[in-house]
This record gives structure tokens, sequence and C-alpha cells, in this order.
């Protein structure tokens, strides 16, 4: 396994990183925002740039701005080349505010490479269009997504 850990953030914590050559990210921002500001020493990054946004039918992923196949490609190929890489990295994934994008194409990268996912049980917000169309890039890939009521027995538990 090449791709040892994924893990996924915000923007604000993603920018404040020291970088290391030993993670890559993948960087998703909004079209109408600038590019984050990664550390250079990540020297594996991918960044992309689309909405957190659902379509409301199959003919909306045309529209400017949104998660479209094309970039479920790059994400995909990018994952494939670090997981084929021959020395061990990790994986961070950041959007915006750490919830939906970052956690889907995350769930997404995990189910792909089998590294483990920090936080895991946190990704039940993942936007649900990136996954999709993520999915249909590998059929029969198994993704199982976590219930709210996962995250709240951890944060339960951490209390006793």
């Amino acid at each position: 396994m090449t791709i040892s850990q994924v893990q996924y953030t915000s923007r604000k914590l993603a920018e404040q990183l020291r970088g290391s050559p030993y993670m890559a990210v993948i960087s998703i921002t909004d079209p109408t925002t600038p590019e984050a500001r990664l550390d250079p020493l990540f020297r594996h990054v991918l960044r992309l740039s689309f909405f957190d946004a659902v379509p409301a039918d199959e003919f909306m992923p045309a529209c400017p701005g949104l998660f479209d196949y094309h970039m479920a490609a790059q994400i995909s190929a990018f994952i494939e080349e670090l997981h084929a890489a021959p020395f061990e990295m990790s994986l961070m994934v950041h959007c915006e505010y750490g919830v939906s994008r970052s956690a889907a194409v995350a769930l997404f990268a995990e189910a792909l490479t089998g590294a483990p996912l920090e936080a895991r049980e946190f990704t039940y917000e993942a936007n649900q269009w990136v996954l999709d169309q993520l999915l249909q890039r590998h059929p029969g890939l198994d993704l199982d997504m976590p219930t709210p009521l996962i995250s709240r027995e951890r944060r339960v538990a951490s209390r006793k």
C-alpha cells in the first residue's frame, strides 16, 4: 500500500499546515475564490475548483462550476498514480469548510486504495453528486457511507 492514510480538512487548516513531500494534497476551492495558499513543500498537489452543489437533474452537469466527469477522472488518475508510487505517503483532501466535497473525495480515496480514513465517521455529509461521479469511474467499488448516529456515538463515548 503506497497511500498509507487519507484525511480531509478545511481550507483554513490546510493553509496553516507545514508542507511535506510525503503528503499529497487534493485542493478544492470555489470557482469564486483564489487558489488555496499551500506550503510549497507539498510536492504532489491536484487543484480543482467547483461549487458544493448537487444538480437538480442529470442534465445539469454541463453548468459551469459544477463537479463533472472530467474532474472525477482527474481525481481518480491522481489517486491511482500516488498509490502506484514506490514510496509511502498520506493524502489530504481539503475544501472550503472541510465537510462535503473533501469528505466525498476522501471516502472515494479510502475505497479505492484501502488506506484508512481519519475521522471517517464524520463524512456522513459528503456531497452525493461528487461521490456518484467518482464511483461511475469504478463500477463495483464498495463504498460504505457512515450515518450521523455513528459520529454522535463517538462524541458521547469520548466524554465518558
